[in-house]
């Protein structure tokens, strides 16, 4: 083949990696069963679980975007006794549900009941057409309110990564949900809630580059943080099933845990964009011009580093930065270095080799040495 053409094709149709795959088979044989709990449960019921918060649709979920006319139909459906698809729920470790197939169903029949429409575009019972849940004739509302809906709940003692498992198979909307939403999803407690929150330092987002971030990319690389500084002898790949188990350990982890972790994460933050600025996480040569944009398998070298140097010098920020950083860039051109940041970088040796060079390197850093 033409080298000129292949250079060609590679740069217009390069290879996708696949996606890393989850590690069920670690999971001992007798922890591998899906444990579910299926009933019907009446639009009623239903209804009161999601005015007071014993069933919530996380925020993982993609937004509402059934349109009046779909949910109409919904409610249509309802009157006439068609059957409406099974939904689906999690099982929280405090026995509260959350809603991870279906949110659209609930979320109209919710809304309707809450007068936020009239019915519209509806074949069946055109006579309907323009009525709220408040003008709807009361014996229409009764019958809604007493048709059931076939719910299938996964249970808590399900193993997480078996439930992550099933998470993603239910996941066949159009646009499917990324690791971290899904996560959000399983996981969703006061862990979660402080990975977005953190995601909102301004000098973090400059330095990992992100500006808009509609895919949790952000909250997955502080969990990243959170679970290579504090989990890290636990580490295998795929790092993926290393952060789902992660932050399936510590989703219901004390506040003033969480609180401790995150005040690390900001002051880590403001020791590597001192001492690195513009820099980074990223490679540069010595000439400190940037050679490549954000690097994430750097970010875990130069985070954990930064948190767990015991170099007064570093910490109090006693030192040239310039100097610093073209000690560093010597260091990025060490070739066993390079290559724990540019390949295999999953990889248990790589990870461990990366983390601890780096932070060797800012525990002997000396002034002008």
């Amino acid at each position: 083949m033409d080298e000129t053409q292949k250079a060609l094709a590679d740069r217009l149709f390069p290879a996708v990696k696949p996606p890393e795959e989850l590690e069920l088979r670690n999971i001992p044989p007798e922890q591998r069963r899906l444990h579910t709990e299926t009933a019907d449960l009446t639009v009623s019921s239903i209804y009161q679980y999601l005015a007071n918060g014993k069933l919530k649709i996380p925020e993982f979920q993609r937004g509402y975007v059934w349109t009046r006319m779909q949910a109409s139909r919904l409610l249509e459906s309802l009157i006439i006794q068609c059957p409406i698809p099974v939904v689906y729920f999690s099982q929280d470790t405090n026995n509260d549900l959350m809603v991870i197939d279906g949110n659209q169903r609930l979320l109209s029949i919710k809304l309707f009941m809450n007068d936020a429409f009239q019915l519209e575009g509806l074949t069946t019972y055109p006579e309907l057409n323009g009525q709220s849940w408040s003008t709807l004739d009361p014996r229409f509302r009764d019958h809604i309110l007493n048709r059931t809906l076939r719910c299938i709940t996964i249970l808590r003692d399900t193993h997480p990564q078996i439930k992550f498992d099933v998470f993603e198979r239910l996941n066949t909307g159009s646009v499917q949900l990324n690791s971290q939403e899904l996560r959000h999803g399983i996981n969703f407690g006061y862990l979660i809630e402080q990975l977005d929150e953190l995601t909102k330092n301004e000098k973090w987002k400059k330095a990992v580059g992100i500006r808009v971030d509609k895919r949790m990319k952000g909250a997955e690389l502080v969990l990243r943080f959170f679970a290579l500084r504090y989990s890290r002898a636990n580490y295998t790949k795929p790092l993926s099933s290393f952060l789902d188990q992660f932050s399936s350990t510590h989703k219901a982890a004390a506040p003033a845990t969480v609180t401790v972790w995150s005040e690390d994460f900001t002051s880590t933050v403001d020791r590597a964009e001192h001492a690195l600025g513009k820099l980074t996480f990223r490679l540069f040569e010595e000439d400190l011009n940037t050679v490549t944009a954000f690097n994430s398998a750097l970010y875990d070298a130069e985070m954990i580093a930064f948190s767990e140097t015991n170099n007064q010098i570093i910490i109090d920020k006693r030192y040239d930065p310039i100097e610093l950083r073209s000690k560093i860039a010597i260091l990025l051109k060490d070739e066993r270095f390079s290559n724990s940041i540019k390949r295999a970088t999953s990889d248990e040796t790589s990870v461990a080799y990366r983390i601890s060079t780096f932070k060797n390197f800012l525990d002997g850093y000396t002034n002008g040495i």
